[in-house]
């Protein structure tokens, strides 16, 4: 299998993260990248540089005024005085249709969901490059691969048209499938993050042409809490092409199947011919955020069912957090995907 990293991702090196009121070391490290390219050589993946597809097919899903913010906000933070050395907000809009300030500060409370997304001088470069990452590998199954594997670090499936949020900026799925419909394709977009990929939800709930189907931990006591519940099924002419299969705390191998049936059969009856799957490792029994008990063979199970619909994929990291199996998980996963 294909695979591709732009050694630019290495660029976001996030310091904060806060949780429960209290500040620790942001999750999403640069480390990560080690972990997982080590476990995508395990599969016998051969890492390619993307090309770079300009910003045309991210300000398909992205609006040019929350790219504009991205780019710049880094810079104009740092001259307010005594401003951190990241840009974190302090204050958001109680509704997204508010006015929109001039100021650096309430610009992030705006485009930034939550304090889990710090910017700093190396955010832009490292999400744009983890964007042409995604949109690369959708040139390779474009082009005929069976499927092609995206180490997309910064994850994005916690962003929205115009906000981040859960460490994510762009989402490389969204832009990923999107690139796929431009090209006459008719993608679902299947999430087995441990995380409601809700910015991919947001930004397809009113489509019809791009299935979304999600599979997470129950978003009642979990991130991201606002959405991802059963009832969100789309709304106009998306009413139905939006699947959350919520389960709960500690899903073990076997519950996950069951629920992995439901979704496959929900992709098969779109009439999807591609597959973007948003792949996060943090279901795994450790990862850091606890949320489910897969296990690293659970991985490769995981992964053989999906194959089984036989339908060419493009592979789209999203989570899964430092912990020693990280990289084992991902060569379990790709190498039961290959083993069809």
């Amino acid at each position: 299998m294909k695979a591709f990293f732009d050694e630019r991702q290495r660029a976001h090196d996030p310091k904060h993260f806060m949780a429960n009121g209290r500040l620790s070391a942001n999750p999403e490290q640069p480390q990560r990248v080690a972990e997982l390219t080590r476990g995508a050589k395990a599969a016998n993946c051969a890492l390619l540089a993307p090309a770079d597809h300009g910003l045309g097919p991210i300000a398909e899903i992205h609006s040019p005024e929350y790219l504009a913010f991205l780019e710049s906000i880094h810079a104009r933070w740092i001259r307010t005085e005594g401003a951190s050395e990241e840009v974190i907000p302090n204050i958001h809009p109680d509704r997204r249709i508010a006015s929109y300030p001039s100021s650096a500060a309430g610009q992030a409370g705006f485009h930034q969901a939550d304090t889990s997304c710090p910017i700093a001088a190396g955010t832009w470069k490292s999400a744009y490059w983890s964007a042409q990452t995604a949109l690369s590998a959708a040139d390779s199954v474009l082009a005929g691969e069976a499927s092609a594997y995206a180490l997309c670090r910064p994850p994005g499936h916690h962003a929205f048209g115009d906000l981040a949020g859960g460490f994510c900026f762009l989402n490389n799925s969204a832009i990923a499938a999107q690139a796929l419909l431009r090209a006459g394709r008719r993608p679902a977009i299947l999430d087995v993050d441990v995380h409601h990929g809700n910015g991919t939800q947001g930004i397809f709930y009113q489509r019809k042409d791009v299935l979304t189907v999600s599979i997470h931990a129950d978003p009642a006591r979990f991130y991201p809490f606002f959405w991802g519940h059963a009832e969100e099924r789309g709304e106009g002419e998306g009413r139905g092409y939006n699947l959350n299969l919520p389960m709960p705390r500690g899903t073990k191998d076997a519950e996950y199947l069951s629920a992995l049936d439901i979704a496959l059969g929900r992709v098969r009856h779109f009439g999807a011919d591609v597959l973007v799957l948003a792949l996060g490792l943090d279901a795994h029994e450790n990862d850091p955020f606890h949320g489910f008990s897969i296990t690293t063979p659970g991985f490769a199970k995981i992964a053989g069912a999906i194959s089984r619909l036989d339908l060419p994929a493009v592979i789209v990291q999203e989570g899964g957090y430092l912990s020693a199996d990280l990289g084992d998980n991902l060569t379990s996963f790709l190498n039961g995907y290959q083993a069809k």
